[in-house]
């Protein structure tokens, strides 16, 4: 059953992907994870993006993936799956599986390596957004993939298709917020993208959070969006302020190791990647460590909104 439009909004984390020893996907660890993020009030879950290592996933790999969360999830909340590759026949391909498993919808990213121009990324997100009926949120994601699409790109994408109901705003420009809003107005929901820009983006009208320190923090995160839309403003700040330093931690290279080093810091997962990738080590390990420690040890006492 597909998103509704209405129902792009609130806390939905992109997940991270457990692996066991042998760097197989935990399946079993996977659904107990969505389902405690289902549990502390988060509004949906995204698979296969840039946190859960998606390009270290083979297809086989993500289409299990996604029919293991919808499984757990049972409908409970939306499941969306993210859907990157190569080629755009393979995003096509992956988009089609995620609706045959049962998702309720679909993140499209760029496609990895290729810096297209905007005929290009026009095809390329078209081809995915008209692979299904499923709602469909585009990650917009300059600093990594280096393919940017502006406001008035994204209106021309929503002109096409009816079903492209949200977007994902990484450029780490709240003004993108602010733009996206004043060109689209309610058409799509503009989504914060980076962990250290959620209270700017709401104050300038982001409905959601694809969140990534929730993976480790999720009723923190959900606490905090819910005290900004509530316009609790001194409430929401204060926790933001608290937050900041482990939010920050989704903005820079190795942003996959230090958020599962924070899930195995809270007794929610363990810091396992794949190659490339490598576990943090020495100083760096410990400085992150002392960190995490800092900010847990002095974590604030939630209030209900």
């Amino acid at each position: 059953m597909t998103i509704q439009q209405s129902q792009w909004a609130g806390v939905f984390p992109a997940i991270t992907t457990p692996f066991r020893d042998d760097l197989s996907v935990d399946h079993d660890a996977l659904a107990a994870h969505v389902t405690w993020l289902a549990d502390a009030g988060c509004a949906g879950i995204i698979t296969g993006g840039s946190l859960g290592e998606a390009a270290t996933l083979s297809f086989d790999e993500k289409v299990a993936i996604n029919a293991t969360c919808v499984r757990a999830i049972d409908g409970r909340i939306p499941v969306v799956a993210g859907i990157a590759g190569l080629a755009t026949a393979e995003c096509v391909a992956l988009a089609r599986a995620a609706e045959r498993a049962g998702c309720d919808g679909i993140m499209a990213l760029p496609a990895y390596v290729y810096y297209s121009d905007w005929r290009e990324t026009r095809e390329h997100y078209g081809a995915i957004i008209a692979a299904t009926p499923l709602s469909c949120m585009l990650y917009n994601n300059p600093i990594a993939y280096r393919t940017d699409v502006l406001p008035d790109q994204l209106a021309e994408l929503a002109q096409r298709y009816d079903n492209l109901h949200a977007v994902k705003e990484s450029s780490g420009d709240v003004r993108r917020v602010t733009a996206a809003r004043a060109r689209l107005g309610d058409r799509l929901a503009v989504f914060a993208g980076l962990d250290d820009m959620i209270l700017e983006a709401i104050a300038m009208g982001a409905r959601g959070w694809v969140a990534g320190l929730v993976n480790a923090l999720p009723e923190e995160s959900v606490n905090l969006v819910n005290l900004a839309r509530a316009g609790r403003w001194d409430e929401a700040s204060a926790l933001y302020r608290w937050f900041l330093p482990l939010l920050r931690m989704d903005t820079v290279p190795k942003f996959v190791q230090l958020i599962k080093l924070v899930q195995a810091q809270v007794g929610r997962g363990t810091e396992r990647v794949r190659a490339p990738r490598l576990v943090l080590a020495g100083a760096e390990r410990d400085d992150a460590l002392a960190l995490i420690a800092d900010r847990l040890g002095s974590r604030p006492l939630l209030r209900s909104v």
